[in-house]
């Protein structure tokens, strides 16, 4: 079983947002695409939030790295207005916990508080198709933790975006990813390789 994670494509990490990546909001019409296939073929499709107190330390006035951002219930926490998923995709929230940055949707719940790692049990799900914000932290530390819990990873690289704190920050995080086991992959391909297995099935 497959599935898409659509890894924080809120709006406060495209550009005008508090966290603005450069380039963040050109991955949505890309990313509605994975998202339309992926419901036609009736594959589960979960979407993460960064969703944060107030007060946590991961802003830099409490000790953290950021800028205030996505905090729960506020204008840039809401996903990005032009990304178009199914009322039954599933959303999860991460960084809850004051004391923890929780970069990994492997953090995320879902409304019961069920964990991602338990809900793609849940579905039999062996392979995981990754994009979303940002390539050099959510992105990969989603990607590096799904490989340390047995799957197949493949990296959507033309629906991710980075911050770059550091120079060539996104791609150093591609490398490591493919590094670790990762694959990456981009629309045209994955869509003609489902397309093909969908086929390939017995019927």
């Amino acid at each position: 079983m497959k599935a898409l994670l659509v890894v924080d494509v809120q709006n406060d990490f495209c550009p005008g947002g508090a966290l603005g990546i450069h380039g963040g909001h050109k991955i949505v019409p890309i990313l509605n695409k994975y998202i339309e296939f992926f419901e036609r073929e009736n594959l589960p499709i979960l979407v993460t939030r960064d969703w944060h107190p107030k007060v946590t330390k991961h802003f830099e006035q409490f000790g953290g790295v950021w800028p205030m951002h996505c905090v729960e219930g506020s204008p840039g926490a809401k996903f990005h207005p032009d990304l178009k998923f199914p009322k039954d995709a599933l959303v999860m929230s991460k960084g809850m916990d004051p004391e923890k940055d929780s970069y990994s949707a492997f953090h995320a719940i879902d409304l019961s508080g069920m964990a991602l790692a338990n809900l793609l049990k849940t579905f039999g799900v062996t392979e995981i198709y990754i994009g979303g914000l940002a390539t050099d932290y959510c992105v990969k530390f989603s990607a590096l933790d799904a490989l340390k819990g047995g799957l197949d990873v493949f990296i959507l690289t033309d629906a991710i975006a980075g911050v770059n704190l550091e120079p060539e920050g996104s791609c150093l995080a591609l490398e490591e990813m493919v590094s670790r086991g990762a694959k990456k992959t981009i629309s045209e391909e994955l869509i003609l390789c489902l397309k093909h297995a969908s086929t390939a099935r017995p019927k």
